[in-house]
């Protein structure tokens, strides 16, 4: 096993510098500043020290998939990182979630960007006044219609976002989709525009004051979701390498 783990701290460091001259290359092709954009490190199954090695090296926000992952990760990774007086990172949680793990996500995560349902967001702000504490949400939307994906339906945002106005732990700040796999990521673009119109149509609507990101785009089309408008991109593969390096 020893064999897999090639992956070192310069190899993380050099990866996150390719990928912020990616973004910034994309977001100057459409008159943006790469300043606008949250790279997002997606650490599922990554290994604790690769994560301590991505924030050493100036990643500022990190995500992950499976709620029992991250119980059993984030406080080792959050440990190691008090114990080299280095800040720990803002934690997304960005995969599926069933309302019986809202009490771990509140307790761990400090932005959930998958809610896409009234039941799921209200136990999430039960759970988050139990806790005292404060997050923020990004509604997830199903824009490719796939049974298997996450996502409230784009007919269903608006009363979503409705439902939202009565949460007062939970704050609404944008929108999050995971379009249809392709191999061309330019097939991705008009569902990053799609996202884009429906998150600008919203913002006049109940709910929709803060909505302001667009959490669009993973390693093999950030940088069309940038051209599209994307806020915040999920990156795992091109920082933390394939699985097999892990």
């Amino acid at each position: 096993m020893e064999a897999l783990r090639v992956t070192s701290s310069c190899e993380i460091e050099s990866r996150l510098t390719s990928v912020r001259e990616r973004i910034a290359a994309a977001a100057a092709r459409v008159g943006r500043e790469p300043e606008e954009i949250t790279l997002l490190g997606v650490a599922k199954r990554k290994r604790a020290e690769l994560i301590v090695a991505a924030v050493r090296a100036g990643l500022r926000d990190l995500a992950e998939n499976y709620v029992q992952e991250a119980v059993a990760k984030i406080p080792t990774v959050n440990a190691e990182l008090e114990r080299a007086r280095l800040t720990a990172p803002r934690w997304h949680f960005v995969g599926q979630l069933q309302r019986n793990k809202a009490r771990d996500v509140v307790r761990l995560f400090d932005v959930v960007a998958s809610v896409d349902r009234e039941a799921l967001g209200k136990e999430l702000e039960r759970r988050a006044d139990l806790e005292n504490r404060r997050l923020d949400a990004l509604l997830q939307v199903n824009l490719s219609g796939e049974s298997q994906k996450g996502g409230v339906d784009p007919s269903a945002l608006a009363e979503l976002l409705e439902a939202s106005t009565r949460w007062s732990r939970l704050r609404v700040v944008g929108l999050m989709s995971v379009p249809a796999a392709t191999e061309d990521p330019e097939e991705s673009r008009p569902a990053f525009a799609r996202l884009r119109a429906l998150r600008d149509a919203l913002r006049g609507e109940p709910g929709g004051e803060h909505l302001s990101e667009l959490s669009m785009g993973m390693t093999g089309d950030f940088e069309i979701a940038i051209e599209e408008g994307a806020t915040i991109v999920r990156v795992g593969t091109a920082i933390f390498g394939p699985r097999s390096e892990t």
